[in-house]
């Protein structure tokens, strides 16, 4: 079953009982310093190029790397997400539904659309299903920059990875999430097999993200380097991999990007005894002009 935003529920609504994260770290996942440091730059510099395409997310959870992917989307551009949420008969294999159960069984599309929608007026295109439809749903050539954090499992990352290959256009980049963790041996394998035989040529990695083009990785990396190394606090190290020019990237001292905004932002808090600096100056303002009668009982009443 496929179901997409425009077909499938209606968006939440501020009334039913969905919690509204304020700040962006209240967003359920993982963020690392570095990887929000790197998404930042590659989507940044993709605008500075006027590179433009879509993009696409393969594993959303909760939805934080989408509200930051979303906070980079130009006039023009479709941003897919595409995952199976609650959904568990959508699983392609026991596998697939086991690992669902096992790791993402609090997963549901409707906290990811009250998530998203905290920081953006649109939803994005949600393809609720297996990433095996990828092909189906996204044009090919037609993105630019492809995430992808579905199964764990090789051979649904291997179809992923195929798929992120035929989606993007030449220059585009894919992020590969937990490429090297000891819990997902599958993500490395499918990972440098497609190194190896599959073309795909490394940019540079993050303790928990891979970055990679089919395309040409010099002038990312030599860029990349060189902002890095400006802004410093960041860990650079050059490494050959099976002839591949890497990167290594560590930036958890560098100072973060900026951060979408929540509609749901608390306001700020005041100093105790100090007044709002407009409402001051309207007092101020009121004093100047009321007569002093009317200004000594407006003092009083505020004592």
């Amino acid at each position: 079953m496929t179901t997409t935003a425009t077909s499938g529920q209606a968006p939440p609504t501020e009334t039913d009982g969905l919690p509204r994260p304020g700040t962006f770290d209240e967003v359920p996942g993982w963020f690392y310093r570095t990887d929000l440091i790197l998404f930042d730059w590659f989507l940044s510099r993709q605008r500075d190029l006027r590179h433009h395409g879509d993009l696409l997310e393969m594993g959303a959870y909760m939805g934080k790397s989408a509200v930051l992917m979303g906070a980079y989307l130009q006039a023009g551009e479709r941003f897919t997400v595409c995952d199976l949420f609650d959904d568990p008969e959508a699983a392609p294999d026991e596998a697939n539904e086991r690992e669902m159960q096992r790791s993402y069984s609090t997963l549901t599309r409707r906290a990811f659309e009250a998530n998203y929608l905290s920081f953006h007026d649109e939803l994005p295109r949600i393809v609720q299903a297996p990433t095996a439809v990828v092909p189906g749903e996204v044009a090919d050539g037609s993105c630019r920059f492809v995430h992808v954090d579905a199964s764990h499992l090789y051979a649904h990352v291997h179809g992923d990875i195929a798929a992120a290959r035929d989606v993007l256009d030449p220059e585009g980049i894919v992020v590969l999430d937990d490429y090297r963790s000891d819990h997902t041996p599958g993500v490395a394998c499918a990972t440098w097999q497609a190194v190896l035989e599959g073309g795909l040529r490394p940019v540079c990695v993050s303790s928990h993200k891979f970055y990679g083009t089919w395309g040409d990785p010099r002038p990312w990396q030599d860029a990349l380097h060189a902002e890095l190394k400006e802004r410093g606090k960041c860990w650079l190290q050059w490494q050959q991999v099976a002839g591949q020019r890497l990167l290594l990237v560590g930036a958890r001292k560098a100072a973060a990007p900026s951060l979408p905004v929540s509609r749901h932002a608390p306001a700020p808090s005041l100093v105790p005894g100090r007044t709002a600096p407009r409402a001051a100056a309207a007092r101020r303002l009121a004093a100047d002009l009321l007569p002093p009668l009317m200004t000594r009982a407006l003092r009083r009443a505020r004592r």
